[in-house]
């Protein structure tokens, strides 16, 4: 049996319920092997970020050398890249490893609103990496940043999708997660729309929540789904997790990553 390998290029979540932990949870549970490079080292729990170390670009790099010219990699996902030199050396790699998908979360801010990307490398973050990414994965509050204006409705969400799909993925999936209503979420190609609901959970427990959606998509694509599939199978996953979180820590808790296979999901 070949296990899918999948790679995390993102920051550490002390808590547990972001970061690399919250994805390799994500790989595990959709059935592929889970690899991580650290960017960053976080201290951080569900009330905030209590500090941050940021990695040197160099042993980035070499840690991305280290796994894929030995284990390989099906799929990569990133997460937090905290710097435009660490964006550098990622673009590097994915140029020369060629890798069958890239999987961009844009990850801004924390759930805390502790900035997790030096605010000089959001254009870094454009011009470098979004041209080679499968798809990109923003919620309302990072595609803003990433377009420039604020977005109420799901009309808006296309307009965005189409912005950034100017940018150069071939795909771009706007979560809606910050509206009110139904949970929709807007994929888009650059020909047509795609749209993805689920109902509103109501719960404070969201933390990785687009960390875990985005490596479950990741997971997905490394199995040999579509695009489409990848994010419906994602789409569920992260559904259930949030239904069933556990309810751990005093602010924003993690989801349940294993909520189907410890046998508490419907």
């Amino acid at each position: 049996m070949t296990l899918p390998r999948c790679l995390t290029i993102a920051g550490s979540d002390s808590g547990g319920g972001a970061g690399i932990q919250a994805d390799l949870k994500a790989f595990a549970a959709l059935g592929a092997y889970g690899m991580s490079v650290l960017t960053a080292v976080t201290a951080q729990n569900t009330v905030g970020v209590q500090g941050v170390v940021e990695l040197p670009a160099a042993f980035v790099g070499q840690q991305i050398d280290s796994v894929v010219t030995d284990i390989g990699v099906d799929a990569v996902k990133t997460g937090m890249l905290a710097n435009a030199d660490i964006i550098a050396v990622v673009t590097e790699k994915a140029q020369a490893y060629q890798w069958p998908y890239l999987v961009v979360d844009p990850v801004m801010v924390a759930k805390s609103g502790h900035p997790l990307l030096h605010p000089d490398a959001q254009q870094a973050l454009i011009s470098m990496l979004l041209p080679l990414a499968t798809i990109v994965t923003p919620n309302l509050p990072e595609a803003r940043a990433l377009t420039g204006f604020s977005i109420t409705t799901i009309a808006e969400m296309e307009q965005a999708a189409q912005m950034i799909h100017a940018m150069g993925p071939r795909w771009v999936l706007v979560k809606g997660g910050h509206l009110e209503g139904d949970s929709v979420d807007v994929l888009f190609d650059g020909v047509q729309y795609q749209y993805f609901t689920a109902p509103r959970i109501a719960t404070r427990h969201t933390h990785g929540t687009g960390c875990t959606f985005a490596s479950a998509i990741a997971a997905g694509l490394a199995k040999g789904l579509s695009v489409p599939d990848a994010v419906a199978q994602a789409k569920e996953y992260i559904t259930t997790a949030l239904r069933h979180a556990p309810g751990l820590g005093q602010g924003h808790g993690p989801v349940h990553h294993f909520a189907a296979w410890y046998g508490v999901a419907e």
